[in-house]
C-alpha cells in the first residue's frame, strides 16, 4: 500500500515537472524584447500554449490579464498608457516569460520597394553613410526588420531578421531602411516620443503585390493571375504561354546579340580584339558613365594578370538585371535577377600565369544596368586578390528599341496579392499609428491602372488594421532619366499623377521630391530629406506641429483670353526658387505642347506663349526628369500636373 501511494507520489511530480517543462509559450515573432507597443491604446497580444489558461502583465500598469487558451491559442488585450518606459511584458502559463526593454510609444509600418528598402550601408551607401551611421544612438528608436517572404495563403506568422526588435545604433542601423530611419529620427528630436519601426518592404515589385486577394478581386483586372495562383490547371496553361512567348523573345534577342556569333559568344574569346571598344569605370552603372537610358545587353571586357594559377579564384558583385561571365572564352556562370549579389568561383585550370580575360555580358530590361556594388571589386584567392576595379572596355551588343515588348508574367513576390500575404497579413492585428509608403517605379508603365490601384491598397491596409483613419504618408516618384528639350508624354509623370489623385483620401500625405532625385540613379542617394519630408507631414497631420509640409498643389484653372490662369492649395508666398518660373508647357485643342512663359499674380500663377493663342490645357513638370521649380512659404517643390484629361501613353495598359 505505501509503495502504491510513494509510486503515485513520485508519478505526480514527475508530470507537474514535465508539464511545467513544456510549459513554456510561444510568442509571434515580433513580440520580443526592445519591443515598442503603440502608446494610448487598446493592444493586442496573443501567442501560443499548450496549458489551459495564462496571464499576462504589463509594468506599466500591473494589471493582470487573463485568457483562456482555446486550440493552443490566446489572446489579450492590453491597455497602454502615455508614451514612457522601458517596461517588461510577463506572460506566465505555468512557465514564465519575461519581455524586457519594452517601450510605450508610436509605431510605424513602413513599406514599398528599393527606395524604401535602401539601406544606409550596404547597396545603398547613401549619402554621407558613415557618419550617418556612426552617429545613429537614438536609444528610444527601435527597429524590426521583415525577411522577404511570400505567399499564395495569408500567413498568421512574420519571417523576421536579428531575432526581432533591435535598439537603433551605430551596430543595428547600416542595414536598416535610410528613409523610414530618418523619417523616425525628425520625430523623435520633435517630440521625444519612442518611434518603433517595422520595415516591410521588397525592392522591385508591384503595388498589386502588396494588396490582399479579396481588394484585387473587386476591380478584376488580375483575375487570370488570381485564378493561376488558386487553380494548378490554370497556372500551368498560363505558363506554358509564357514560356513560349518568352523563349521566342530571347531567340529574337540573342539573333540581335552582336557578341553572338553562329551561337558562339565570340566577344568573349581571349583573343578577340577590343581595341575600338570605349572604355568604363566599374563597378557603376551604365546609365551613369555615357549609356543615359540605355536599356539592352552591353558586353564588359578586362584584361588582368594572375602570378599563381593553381587556386581557384571567387569573384562577387552586382549585376542589373542579367548577366553571363567568362574567362579566357570559357563559360563560367549567369545569374538572373537584379539587386542580386553574384559569386561565381574561376578554376585554376581556366587561368593561366600572365595575362587573362574576363568577359560580362549584362542585359538589363529597366533602370539602371551594369556591373556595381563594392568599390574595391577584385578576384580572389588563397594566396592574392587582383583588383579589377577601374576601366574596362565595353560594347552594346544589342538594343531594347530594337526588340518587341518582352513578355511578362508575375511570378513569386510579384504574383497578386503574394507579399500582402506574407509580409503584411502578419501584422495587421498589431496596433500602429501610421504607415510610411515608398513605391511606384515599378507600376510606372501601368500609371493610368494605378489611379485606382493605389487608393485600393490603402483602403484595403486600413480594412485590414481595423482602422478607416489610419494615417498614409508616401513619397512622389523622384526626378529620373534624360532631361527632355522638348515637352512630351511621360509614364513616370502619369505614375506622379495617379499618386497626387490619391491625396483625395483622408488623412494621407505626399512628400514630393522631384528636385532630389538623380538623372542617372534610379536610387537616388539623399534620403536625409526624404525621411524628413515624410516627418514633417506627420508632425502636422498627426502631432499637430505648425512645420510647413507641402509646396504648392494644384487646386483649378480658368481660361482669361490667351492665357490659363492656375490656383493652388498651400500658396502662401508661392514663388520660383530660383530665377524665373519654369517647368510650364501649354497646348491648344491640338493637344501639342509649348514650353510656355509663366508669372505669379496675386498668388496665382498666369501661363502664356505665343505660340498658342487659344490655350486648353497647362502642364507643369511633366515629364521624367523635370526641371521646374515652383514652391512656396516651405520651400518644398510643387507637384507635377496638368490641367487636361486627355488619354495618356498608360491608359490602356493592364
Amino acid at each position: 500500500m505505501k509503495k502504491n501511494l510513494l509510486n503515485n507520489v513520485l508519478f505526480a511530480v514527475i508530470w507537474l515537472v514535465s508539464t511545467t517543462a513544456n510549459a513554456a509559450v510561444t510568442l509571434p515573432s515580433f513580440f520580443t524584447d526592445n519591443m515598442v507597443l503603440q502608446q494610448k491604446s487598446a493592444v493586442p497580444f496573443w501567442g501560443e500554449s499548450n496549458q489551459k489558461s495564462i496571464t499576462v502583465i504589463g509594468s506599466w500598469d500591473k494589471k493582470t490579464y487573463k485568457a483562456t487558451v482555446v486550440n493552443g491559442k490566446w489572446n489579450v488585450v492590453l491597455k497602454t498608457p502615455v508614451y514612457g518606459g522601458p517596461y517588461t511584458v510577463t506572460i506566465n502559463d505555468g512557465e514564465i516569460k519575461t519581455l524586457k526593454n519594452i517601450l510605450i510609444g508610436e509605431v510605424w509600418l513602413c513599406s514599398g520597394q528599393s527606395n524604401m528598402e535602401m539601406p544606409l550601408e550596404g547597396w545603398g551607401k547613401i549619402e554621407n553613410y558613415k557618419d550617418e551611421i556612426a552617429n545613429a544612438n537614438y536609444p528610444e528608436i527601435r527597429l524590426l526588420q521583415a525577411e522577404h517572404v511570400e505567399s499564395t495563403l495569408p500567413l498568421n506568422t512574420l519571417k523576421v531578421q536579428h531575432n526581432g526588435w533591435n535598439v537603433c545604433d551605430s551596430k543595428n542601423i547600416a542595414d536598416f531602411s535610410a528613409t523610414a530611419y530618418f523619417f523616425a529620427r525628425k520625430i523623435y528630436k520633435e517630440k521625444k516620443i519612442p518611434i518603433g519601426l517595422i520595415h516591410s518592404s521588397w525592392g522591385g515589385t508591384l503595388i498589386e503585390a502588396w494588396t490582399s486577394l479579396g481588394a484585387l478581386s473587386t476591380i478584376h483586372d488580375f483575375d487570370t493571375q488570381i485564378e493561376a495562383m488558386k487553380s494548378e490547371s490554370s497556372r500551368e496553361t498560363l505558363e506554358k504561354k509564357y514560356n513560349a512567348d518568352l523563349a521566342l523573345w530571347e531567340k529574337h534577342l540573342a539573333n540581335l546579340d552582336k557578341g553572338f556569333q553562329d551561337e558562339k559568344a565570340i566577344w568573349a574569346s581571349a583573343n578577340f580584339d577590343d581595341a575600338a571598344w570605349k572604355t568604363m569605370k566599374v563597378p557603376s552603372f551604365f546609365d551613369s558613365n555615357g549609356l543615359g537610358n540605355f536599356d539592352g545587353i552591353v558586353w564588359f571586357r578586362k584584361k588582368f594578370t594572375v602570378s599563381d594559377n593553381s587556386k581557384n579564384f571567387n569573384l562577387s558583385y552586382f549585376a542589373d538585371d542579367d548577366d553571363v561571365i567568362w574567362v579566357n572564352g570559357n563559360y563560367i556562370g549567369q545569374t538572373k535577377e537584379y539587386n542580386v549579389e553574384r559569386h561565381y568561383i574561376i578554376p585554376s585550370e581556366y587561368l593561366k600565369k600572365g595575362e587573362n580575360v574576363i568577359a560580362v555580358r549584362v542585359y538589363d530590361g529597366a533602370g539602371n544596368g551594369g556591373i556595381y556594388g563594392e568599390e574595391n571589386i577584385a578576384l580572389k584567392s588563397d594566396k592574392e586578390a587582383i583588383s579589377l576595379a577601374g576601366d574596362w572596355k565595353y560594347n552594346i551588343g544589342a538594343d531594347s528599341k530594337d526588340l518587341p515588348e518582352r513578355p511578362y508574367l508575375a511570378q513569386g513576390q510579384n504574383r497578386p496579392s503574394s507579399i500582402y500575404n506574407a509580409m503584411i497579413a502578419p501584422l495587421a492585428d498589431y496596433k500602429i499609428k501610421g504607415v510610411i509608403w515608398y513605391q511606384g517605379e515599378s507600376n510606372a508603365e501601368r500609371a493610368y491602372q494605378y489611379q485606382k490601384l493605389f487608393p485600393l491598397l490603402i483602403n484595403d491596409w486600413r480594412t485590414h488594421f481595423k482602422d478607416k483613419n489610419l494615417p498614409f504618408f508616401f513619397v512622389q516618384l523622384a526626378n529620373y532619366k534624360q532631361q527632355k528639350t522638348e515637352p512630351g508624354d511621360s509614364d513616370w509623370a502619369e505614375l506622379r499623377e495617379a499618386q497626387f489623385l490619391t491625396l483625395k483620401l483622408p488623412n494621407t500625405g505626399m512628400a514630393v521630391t522631384t528636385d532630389i532625385g538623380n538623372g542617372e540613379d534610379i536610387h537616388p542617394k539623399n534620403k536625409q530629406d526624404v525621411g524628413d519630408r515624410l516627418a514633417n507631414i506627420a508632425l502636422a497631420k498627426v502631432y499637430n506641429t505648425k512645420d510647413e509640409y507641402s509646396g504648392p498643389l494644384y487646386k483649378s484653372f480658368k481660361i482669361e483670353n490667351n492665357t490659363i490662369v492656375l490656383d493652388f492649395d498651400f500658396n502662401t508666398n508661392i514663388k520660383a526658387k530660383n530665377g524665373e518660373l519654369k517647368g510650364f508647357s501649354i497646348a491648344g485643342a491640338d493637344q501639342k505642347f509649348y514650353w510656355a512663359e509663366a508669372k505669379i499674380v496675386n498668388e496665382k500663377v498666369v501661363v502664356y506663349t505665343q505660340s498658342v493663342p487659344n490655350p486648353v490645357s497647362v502642364r507643369y513638370n511633366w515629364a521624367d526628369n523635370p526641371n521646374g521649380n515652383l514652391t512656396n512659404i516651405s520651400g518644398l517643390p510643387a507637384s507635377s500636373f496638368r490641367t487636361d484629361v486627355w488619354k495618356g501613353i498608360t491608359q490602356e495598359k493592364k
